[in-house]
């Protein structure tokens, strides 16, 4: 999503994962698509990062991990931050948008969409 949001809206953008190899992917998919100054990929815990300067915040993690994440992120963001998570909801966060597509290998996808609003919430 980093690669991609560089590639096409010059945007800047941090990865994370618990995974050397998808680190690595990404770097060499970031360097491949020629955006390796835009983005950066680092081997973290999402439940670590900080996330505080995030104006959009995208999230490929399972359902019972986004419940985890949700605390920490309403005490990290700023209000007005957009939050995107790719297949897992956020549990009972009402979405602003939700958006269900095939993808180019044929496979169901479905993106919610939030905008933090400022207020702390579990």
């Amino acid at each position: 999503i980093p690669i991609t949001a560089a590639r096409t809206y010059g945007a800047r953008g941090l990865g994370v994962d618990i995974d050397p190899q998808r680190i690595a992917e990404a770097n060499a998919n970031a360097k491949a698509a020629g955006v390796a100054h835009l983005v950066e990929f680092r081997l973290e815990d999402a439940m670590t990062t900080d996330v505080s300067r995030a104006t959009v915040l995208t999230l490929y993690l399972l359902s019972s991990s986004n419940l985890k994440l949700r605390p920490l992120l309403t005490r990290r963001l700023q209000p007005g931050t957009r939050i995107v998570a790719h297949n897992f909801a956020m549990g009972d966060w009402e979405t602003e948008k939700v958006d269900t597509f095939t993808d180019q290998a044929g496979r169901t996808r479905t993106l919610y969409r939030w905008t933090f609003d400022g207020k702390v919430r579990q």
